[in-house]
């Protein structure tokens, strides 16, 4: 399952959203087994998993403590409380709980922003503003990419 593009929608009063009909195709192709909402953990940004995905990403977590391992488990614990199911209606919009909306500084205009096996929601200017330095973009992909065997020179 892979997401990739951006879209901008629009909340409705209540705090619902219309998931992009791009993206509901490929849950719908995947049959995915419904959705996690969660802030991102880096990014002032919420994230939207697959229901599969979340549950990839938590494992991931758990295999790398124990119930004895403090600083792990208070990870494990807060990435995973800091989520909640949510669902699409029969017209394809999720309900976005307040808290949520609150953290992200999301007011009414979002975009959506598949990335990789997920799908952020940004406030819509705070995700032009990630645009706005494309230097930073290949300054970021080169020292990702570069391979160590390699001087820097060639």
């Amino acid at each position: 399952m892979r997401f990739t593009g951006n879209i901008d929608a629009k909340l409705d009063d209540k705090g619902r959203v219309f998931v992009p009909s791009s993206f509901r195709k490929i849950l719908q192709r995947e049959e995915s087994q419904g959705l996690i909402l969660r802030r991102d953990v880096f990014q002032k940004c919420l994230v939207l998993f697959p229901k599969e995905v979340w549950d990839e990403q938590v494992d991931a977590i758990t295999a790398r403590t124990s119930m004895f391992d403090r600083q792990g488990r208070d990870a494990l614990r807060r990435f995973v409380a800091g989520a909640e199911n949510v669902a699409m209606d029969s017209g394809g919009r999720i309900l976005i709980p307040r808290r949520y909306l609150e953290e992200a500084d999301i007011k009414s205009d979002v975009r959506f922003i598949g990335v990789d096996n997920t799908i952020e929601i940004w406030q819509k200017q705070a995700a032009e503003n990630l645009s706005a330095n494309p230097e930073n973009l290949a300054d970021n992909l080169e020292n990702m990419m570069r391979d160590p065997q390699q001087p820097n020179n060639l």
